[in-house]
């Protein structure tokens, strides 16, 4: 289908470093907190510790929230509680600092990322540093069309690739990943139904927006339909997400595996960037060591993505809303996580013991 070889990806991505995790859970047990008494908190030290193949960890200290937007074609049928078409105002919200992540953004200083990739606008109506990787307007309807073209594909994964690298070589050194779209997670949920083997009503949830009773009869249907589409296609990644993902979620894909290649840690928030996070493990396997679940939604999409990919939220808060959010708000916790190995100090060593000198009796 294309001239990418996702093959490569397989001999690139390593996991990351086993021996160095082993001396970050040895200075664990040296420190002055008992071991276990920090709870998750461990775990995520020693992931940090492995990730940036350093004793002791060093703090996150350029994290960045990098979001991926587009419309998807599905949307006409009423999937979504926005109306189709409409991701250039969550993107313009997210610009003008009036949307959650932006407020969270700012109380975190976290510097924020917009990438567009299917916008449905005309390009010349966003700032050119966002859509300068637009691969189209809006993504094709997955239930009656292909998403993409095969040339679209491949340039929509190889944006994701470039961002990374982008970010990357900037210095960022913990990337909160999210999405800005309307339909996206039925193309989430139609991957996540496909690479699970499951049927479309396991993964219909409610959406970013919510949506009633009607609408996701209409979700439900329009993820089944996609799915006869998608099933042919599951030996071949790319393809697949040309079929039923979107110029959007392709990018991401990309964006995930190269980011393993660089070492870049990922946290992931909603169905969305789970559902692209599924397909890379799919093209890599040891990929996903280099993700962190941030947060768990309840959709039911991204509950099925996460356990096969053993993949643990640190938060349960039910954050729906999308634009890397709920995965922001669990950035401090990580953060905390760095602090705390990186300075708690270690418990002083014991005091030899001396032995008494002993008595010499005098000789006369």
């Amino acid at each position: 289908m294309s001239g990418l070889d996702l093959d490569d990806f397989g001999n690139l991505i390593e996991r990351p470093d086993s021996g160095v995790r082993r001396d970050a859970e040895e200075r664990r047990e040296r420190l002055v907190a008992p071991a276990g008494a920090l709870g998750r908190l461990d775990e995520l030290g020693e992931w940090l510790a492995a990730a940036q193949g350093a004793v002791p960890v060093r703090p996150v200290e350029r994290p960045r929230v990098v979001l991926f937007a587009g419309d998807h074609g599905v949307a006409e049928l009423g999937v979504s509680g926005r109306p189709a078409g409409t991701t250039q105002r969550l993107v313009r919200s997210v610009l003008e600092g009036a949307s959650p992540v932006s407020v969270l953004a700012r109380r975190f200083d976290v510097p924020v990322r917009v990438v567009d990739m299917a916008v449905d606008c005309d390009p010349a109506e966003l700032p050119e540093d966002v859509v300068r990787h637009r691969v189209r307007r809006g993504s094709g309807r997955i239930d009656i069309e292909d998403a993409l073209t095969a040339e679209e594909a491949e340039r929509a994964f190889r944006a994701g690739m470039a961002v990374a690298d982008e970010e990357a070589d900037s210095g960022t050194d913990l990337v909160v990943l999210g999405d800005l779209s309307v339909g996206g997670t039925t193309a989430a949920g139609t991957l996540i139904a496909a690479l699970c083997g499951t049927d479309a009503s396991v993964v219909t949830g409610r959406g970013g927006a919510g949506i009633d009773d009607t609408a996701w009869m209409h979700k439900c249907a329009a993820i089944r339909d996609a799915l006869r589409r998608a099933r042919p296609v599951l030996g071949d990644q790319l393809e697949l997400l040309a079929t039923t993902g979107g110029a959007d979620l392709t990018a991401i894909t990309g964006f995930l595996l190269q980011c393993a290649v660089r070492r870049t840690p990922v946290v992931l928030d909603g169905v969305v960037s789970a559902a692209c996070a599924l397909v890379a493990q799919r093209v890599a396997f040891r990929a996903p060591d280099w993700w962190l679940a941030g947060q768990a939604t309840g959709e039911p999409a991204q509950v099925k993505a996460f356990d096969r990919m053993a993949l643990n939220p640190v938060l349960d808060h039910g954050v729906t809303v999308g634009e890397g959010t709920g995965a922001l708000l669990a950035l401090p916790v990580v953060q905390a996580a760095a602090a705390l190995w990186a300075e708690l100090p270690e418990r002083p060593s014991p005091e030899p013991e001396t032995a008494e000198p002993s008595e010499v009796s005098e000789r006369d």
